[in-house]
């Protein structure tokens, strides 16, 4: 089936990101240490976080793509959606570490100036974070994958703290010293945004969320079809990387089964070409 191929393709991002988050928070802690920069250590220590959280959403999508049993008839799709809230618990956590760690070096006099050194890392490691999330977005955007949208989120996020420390390790060296530590603090900040961001996408998918614009916009897709009189109710809810839709639609009474048969599948049919939905119900009320 597709869905489980996009989970299995999904998996590709998760490592990627994992691969490259290990590698990105070894040199940044390593380096921050050396080079004396709060900014840069605070910024290796999300990434060294973010592993963890990337393999929360490796072990989702496997078990994501475990098959139907006698306890999840639908599926295990949503254990992603679970691995998504599980990261934003764990960013959460580092964030405001990261931020009690700033504020208590704001205290602390003599902090020595980092090396220019350590900026120059932190920007190369941004422009990698880039690049990573680029692929993750255009993959969970093909797949349409919610915890892989997250991790592209958190890796944009970690791109973003990446130029912060660059920025403010780059003003160190002008005279500003307290600007490493208020941007190591400014970095737990943007983390703690983004982990409540993914939590709550996570939330409203948990609940049986669904966007309203796009749900206006399956109305519309149904209500096209000449042969209904009314779409009469229109719910949807998210599984995973799954859309569930439940309708009922107002038809004429004088038509058969066959022929109202038929109106549900060209329903069906409409709706996976233009929304990608492959799970419909549809109940038809005569009229």
């Amino acid at each position: 089936m597709e869905s489980y191929e996009n989970l299995k393709a999904g998996e590709k991002g998760a490592w990627l990101s994992i691969i490259t988050y290990i590698f990105l928070s070894v040199s940044k802690l390593l380096i921050g240490f050396l080079g004396n920069s709060e900014a840069l250590l605070a910024d290796g220590l999300n990434n060294s976080t973010d592993v963890v959280a990337s393999i929360a959403v490796l072990v989702g999508l496997k078990i994501a793509r475990k098959p139907p049993d006698k306890n999840h008839h639908y599926g295990h799709f949503r254990a992603e959606t679970i691995a998504s809230l599980i990261a934003a618990f764990i960013m959460i956590s580092v964030g405001i570490q990261v931020i009690i760690e700033g504020v208590k070096s704001l205290t602390d006099e003599g902090n020595a100036i980092p090396d220019m050194f350590t900026g120059w890392v932190a920007l190369i490691c941004s422009i990698i974070m880039f690049l990573v999330y680029c692929y993750n977005i255009n993959l969970a955007k093909k797949i349409n994958s919610q915890s892989i949208k997250a991790a592209a989120k958190d890796n944009l996020s970690d791109s973003l703290v990446s130029i912060g420390a660059f920025i403010g390790i780059s003003g160190s060296q002008f005279g500003f010293y307290w600007l490493d530590t208020v941007t190591a603090i400014l970095v737990g900040i943007i983390i703690i945004k983004t982990a409540i961001e993914i939590f709550k996408e996570a939330v409203l998918e948990l609940t049986d969320g669904f966007e309203i614009e796009e749900l206006e916009q399956i109305r519309e897709t149904v209500s096209n079809n000449p042969d209904i009189k009314k779409v009469k109710s229109i719910k949807a809810r998210m599984h995973g990387n799954q859309t569930f839709v439940d309708i009922i639609i107002v038809t004429d009474q004088t038509l058969n089964v066959f022929e109202s048969h038929q109106i549900t599948e060209e329903i069906e049919k409409s709706l996976m070409e233009k929304h990608q939905i492959q799970n419909v119900h549809i109940h038809i009320e005569p009229q």
